[in-house]
């Protein structure tokens, strides 16, 4: 009895965690919702090709066409209700409210936090590193001024984190039909993620990247085989019972986290799947995505397309000519370059801005930033994560061939589990940055949320651990302080609140966030 009221407790808690950060994320997304009416940075392209499709106007798009579907969606939404219409502009070509063409992004972006605990409980399955994790992503102002506006990265990664969310729990299935069902729902939502722009293909990259490195360290296990101190025989692991995930399942339900690590059942997953859920299902679901737009714009069939949308990005050139705010991947990393999403002064007491003004930023006015920035601390810190998590790896590499082994309980300095959930953050953290670094045409600080997400997630991993630690635990909770102060200090620019000249300049600490 005291065991499960313990964890009813436990369950409360965590819940209950989970329920707040969703209510902060979505209170900061909507609020103010409406503000600057005007479109907002790419909203001239997104807001503009999601009317279009609703008015049946003929265009272009240089990426795929579903996040202009679901902005489209949530204008004709907005349309039927009877609030949201407090500020209208017709700068789409049609009437139409600020807060029609962003309030699905809004609610959208408030689930970030929680799909990115959920990842985290499915690797580790602990609570406090859930919550951590949750905690920091809403936390992140980069995510929070994207999903403010009607833009389309906040799409991007969610349905990529939903692709590796079912992807995990396809790892712990208890049946070849569950699995299944997880594995194709993880393709569709990989796809959907490509469906928005093809750099969310690298989502989709990093199952195929964990299948080679489980036979890999398969391979290498059974090698090693005869050092059976820490690691099975290799037909062990060739027949590894489904009992073993039972037993997994029923260590879930009692609070007691399994010791082993999930990444050898990759192995035994029939190729077949793998090639049904994430070869044939993401394909066909990209085809058709397209059958609407190539409707509306029949010049281009669903090949011309593609070759269309791959020629416009080689034309975009680089450099500061194309872009004021062009920036390298290596810049991403520390946050050297972040975006001026809009920027408005005005003289104090003046009504909100719409437009674009040319006075000068003085005493006596004031200034409306929206920056596309990280939450400074946070970024800083996660990068630190990744620097540290790499050198746990390389301290542990001679254990890694005992992932692939089922039932091991600790392998090298760590828990198996443990090592899996650094494998994991690092494989997903490398394959959403390292496509960028031959890239040669203008990329953004946006283009660094795939990866960051993982960095962020690193530290969380690290923090949980430290809290665990008693020498190391007031490190760990005086980053978490640091991180929400941070948030709270930099919120004004993520808003876009009014500023004095003083109070904009205490924010920019270094010359290239300007």
């Amino acid at each position: 009895m005291r065991v499960s009221q313990k964890v009813a407790k436990r369950n409360w808690w965590f819940w209950g965690g989970l329920i707040g950060i969703f209510l902060v994320s979505l209170s900061l997304r909507f609020w103010g919702l409406g503000r600057f009416n005007t479109l907002v940075f790419d909203e001239v392209y997104y807001a503009n090709f999601a009317n279009n499709y609703l008015t049946q106007k003929r265009f272009f798009d240089g990426h795929p066409p579903l996040s202009k579907y679901l902005i489209a969606i949530g204008i004709w939404v907005a349309q039927a209700l009877p609030f949201g219409k407090d500020t209208i502009n017709s700068l789409t070509g049609s009437p139409l409210s600020t807060w029609s063409y962003r309030w699905l992004n809004a609610l959208t972006g408030s689930f970030i936090p929680l799909v990115v605990a959920g990842i985290a409980y499915q690797l580790s399955f602990r609570r406090r590193f859930a919550l951590i994790a949750g905690l920091f992503a809403a936390l992140d102002g980069l995510f929070l001024v994207e999903s403010r506006y009607a833009l389309n990265n906040v799409y991007l990664v969610i349905f990529g984190l939903l692709g590796l969310l079912l992807f995990l729990l396809a790892l712990h299935a208890l049946s070849r039909q569950k699995q299944l069902l997880w594995l194709c729902g993880s393709g569709v939502f990989f796809a959907a993620s490509a469906s928005i722009k093809w750099n969310g293909l690298w989502f989709l990259f990093v199952v195929f990247l964990l299948w080679i490195l489980a036979w890999i360290l398969r391979f290498l296990s059974s090698i090693q085989h005869t050092n059976s101190s820490v690691s099975r025989p290799f037909s062990s692991v060739q027949s590894a019972p489904l009992e073993d995930a039972r037993s997994a399942q029923g260590a879930i339900l009692t609070e007691l986290s399994p010791p082993f690590s999930p990444l050898y059942r990759l192995t035994q997953i029939n190729p077949l799947y793998l090639l049904l859920c994430f070869g044939a299902i993401p394909a066909l679901f990209y085809y058709l995505i397209w059958i609407p737009h190539i409707h509306l714009n029949p010049e281009f069939n669903f090949v011309e397309v593609q070759r269309q949308i791959f020629a416009y990005h080689q034309r975009v050139g680089s450099g500061s000519n194309i872009h004021p705010y062009c920036s390298t991947w290596y810049s991403w990393i520390l946050m050297l370059r972040p975006l001026a999403y809009f920027y408005q002064v005005t003289d104090s007491g003046a009504p909100l801005p719409t437009s674009g003004s040319t006075l000068a930023l003085a005493p006596g006015r004031v200034v409306y930033d929206v920056h596309a920035m990280g939450n400074p601390f946070l970024w800083w810190f996660s990068s630190g994560a990744i620097v540290l998590l790499i050198w746990v790896l390389i301290e542990n590499w001679k254990a890694l061939p005992s992932l692939a082994t089922p039932n091991v309980p600790r392998v090298g300095l760590l828990p198996a589990r443990d090592l899996w959930v650094g494998v994991f953050l690092f494989v997903n953290y490398m394959a959403n940055l390292l496509p960028w670094m031959p890239v040669s045409r203008c990329v953004f600080l946006y283009h660094y949320m795939g990866s960051s997400v993982f960095a962020t997630m690193a530290l969380a991993w690290f923090v949980d651990r430290w809290l665990r630690i008693y020498h190391l635990r007031f490190a760990a909770m005086w980053i978490v302080i640091l991180v929400v102060a941070a948030f709270i200090f930099w919120m004004p620019i993520f808003l876009g609140l009014p500023l004095s000249a003083q109070e904009y300049q205490m924010r920019m600490w270094l010359r290239s966030w300007i």
